[in-house]
């Protein structure tokens, strides 16, 4: 590029026209919070930063060839990097991680879900790599350069000038950005998308080492805070009062509680689950929280099962499947119990034909175990309705008791069904997304209540406690405008996003009469210590993280992997302090400012995360012995 008769250097133009296009991904097609005009500001500068730093390593080489081929494949290999977050982004609201690279036996399953989520626009996105590689093939430019190693020392004390005062800015805004990053927007919005992947491959790295250095000499401390914060010398109401019963858990895919007893254009979008929650053999708990990270439904499977929390980067079923576990299946079968898993879906999915060993899950009914045809199929698989069909005649043919997990599949992301399976119609917004959502809940419920009169026509019913739960949130961040049209809020702020959180728990125990709204704080990490209780098991020896939800001795919050929390009177989402009970902003947190009344829960949450990941990266349980009363040797 020629301006005025002066020659611009091609890594120079490279990184003006990158760096526009990186921030024009931010500022406009991220969801990305910016709070105040410091933010705006760094969000602004990151982009063109990076950019010169990573684009002027070009001058080091000394033939023109080299400089060229550098700068090409470097605009394109990072708008690869830009762009598949960008359509990670948009189904997740989050960005990949390392160990979601190494995730590929989940690639060929994704099918539609990844072709909904590229837009015929995106082809404008490589405009600059065009223009970089037509520009680099024009003979008549000659846009390279030939600096004195003088002159290359100082461009690089300068990028460095640069990346120091950006770091600088960065940690003012949001102190202890490196060692408390549990949320990787901020990382984004204050050091860029490029220095973020350097961070978390050094991340990664530390990870990696953590389960080589790991003793068990962390155990007795992690203990003793269990016994202190969370674990009660009473008993639950409900200790034993089931032992011998079988248990059937439903993961309900992607439904949350904003649906229940709700409604569109004046249908019921869940009539029987709305019917659960007046039932008088069912618990349903209206303030009950996923607590899944990247890993979704596998998240939702690795919390409910051990009582811990998952990864903040990637999916523990990948990242850790190796681990020894003391898992809920374990423990039953220590008690008699089979357990097994049905889900239509591939078994090496979300690696679940190599963790399941080590949960000690008996058997894996995965997609080979059904007729799965065309007609009785959409998006991800089986139909939900087929599904629970299929799934009653190994139901009725394990021994008793037994724990039997039913992973759903119909409502999930792109949430696709014919017309001939619509019980409601779609919704009428600029979001596809939540247009769709509501026809394929009121599948699923409608496939729920046709389990239920089947297990009815059985002996198995009356012997079962029985449990549905959403496994995580269906409505990402990238659609509240949506959200809050059919909401009738003005907006969606971070304390409402939280909110929709929450997702339905139902625990129906035939002839217990006893059920009722349950509204005390719970979340997915408390459901093991419940039904272990409830069936009279002993968790004493049992490391876990959880409470008994029937139980009044609770802790006074729940945990978020990404540090926010809710408890009883607040609520801390994106760094500002709400009241629950009005979502008024009471503060922010920062390390300047003054306590909040969330200060105390945050360093708590802090604590606890961070014993779970030592437990989980360390791989700590393989110096426990369970059957043993010192667990900490």
């Amino acid at each position: 590029m020629v301006v005025k008769g002066k020659k611009i250097p091609l890594f120079l133009t490279a990184s003006i026209l990158f760096s526009l296009k990186t921030y024009i991904v931010y500022r406009f097609m991220l969801n990305i919070e910016l709070e105040n005009m410091l933010q705006e500001f760094i969000l602004l500068i990151n982009p063109f930063v990076s950019s010169i730093i990573f684009f002027s390593i070009a001058i080091w080489f000394k033939k023109s060839s080299r400089q060229i081929n550098f700068i090409r494949y470097a605009a394109l290999i990072g708008t690869l990097v830009i762009y598949f977050n960008l359509v990670f982004y948009r189904s997740f609201t989050d960005f990949l991680t390392i160990p979601q690279l190494f995730q590929t036996s989940n690639t060929a399953d994704l099918g539609t879900s990844v072709l909904s989520l590229i837009k015929f626009y995106d082809v404008f996105f490589f405009v600059d790599v065009v223009i970089i590689w037509y520009l680099s093939k024009n003979k008549e430019l000659n846009l390279t350069t030939n600096y004195t190693k003088r002159r290359k020392t100082f461009a690089f004390a300068v990028s460095l000038m640069l990346l120091s005062g950006n770091f600088f800015l960065a940690e003012m805004e949001r102190p202890q950005l490196f060692t408390r990053a549990f949320d990787r927007e901020y990382l984004v919005k204050n050091i860029g998308l490029f220095y973020y992947h350097i961070y978390d491959a050094a991340v990664q790295s530390k990870v990696k080492s953590q389960r080589v250095l790991a003793d068990g000499n962390k155990l007795p401390e992690i203990k003793s805070y269990i016994n202190e914060e969370i674990r009660s010398n009473k008993q639950s109401k409900l200790m034993g009062t089931y032992e011998g019963r079988n248990v059937i858990f439903i993961s309900a895919e992607s439904i949350q509680s904003f649906v229940i007893q709700n409604t569109l254009y004046g249908d019921e979008i869940t009539p029987f689950m709305n019917q659960l929650v007046n039932d008088k053999d069912t618990y349903y708990f209206e303030n009950f929280y996923h607590q899944t990270q990247q890993g979704k439904t596998s998240d939702s499977e690795f919390v409910t099962e051990n009582s811990l929390y998952p990864s903040s980067r990637g999916a523990v079923f990948f990242t850790h499947g190796e681990n020894e576990y003391h898992a809920m299946p374990e423990m039953l079968e220590e008690k008699g119990y089979y357990s097994a898993v049905f889900h239509a879906n591939n078994k090496s999915f979300w690696n679940r034909d190599q963790i399941y060993n080590n949960l000690a899950i008996d058997d894996f009914y995965d997609r080979d175990a059904y007729e799965i045809t065309d007609e009785n199929s959409v998006g991800w698989g089986l139909k939900d309705k087929p599904f629970f069909e299929q799934s009653m005649k190994y139901l009725q043919s394990i021994e008793e008791p037994f724990y039997a997990k039913f992973i759903t599949l119909t409502n999930h992301f792109p949430f696709e069904l014919g017309e001939e399976d619509r019980s409601v119609e779609k919704y009428d917004s600029n979001s596809n997304t939540l247009n769709n959502y509501f026809p394929t809940v009121r599948y699923t419920d409608e496939a729920i209540e046709q389990f239920f009169h089947m297990l009815k026509q059985t002996p198995i019913y009356e012997n079962s406690i029985i449990v549905i739960m959403g496994d995580h949130d269906g409505i990402s961040a990238n659609h509240n405008k949506a959200m809050s049209e059919y909401l009738n809020k003005e907006e969606i702020t971070p304390y409402d996003y939280v909110q929709l959180q929450r997702v339905p728990l139902f625990i129906h125990i035939p002839g217990s009469n006893e059920g009722k709204v349950m509204s005390k704080l719970a979340g997915q990490i408390d459901l093991k210590p419940t039904i272990l209780h409830m069936l009279g098991i002993d968790t004493t020896n049992d490391i876990y993280f959880g409470n008994d939800l029937f139980h009044n001795d609770r802790k006074e919050f729940i945990a978020f992997r990404n540090g926010d929390f809710v408890s009883e009177n607040y609520l801390s989402a994106s760094g500002i302090c709400y009241d629950r009970s009005n979502g008024e902003e009471v503060g922010t947190e920062s390390e300047t400012a003054e306590e909040t009344p969330c200060t105390p829960f945050l360093k708590k949450v802090e604590t606890e995360l961070e014993y779970s990941d030592e437990i989980i990266y360390g791989d700590l349980f393989r110096f426990v012995d369970f059957n043993s009363n010192d667990t900490g040797s």
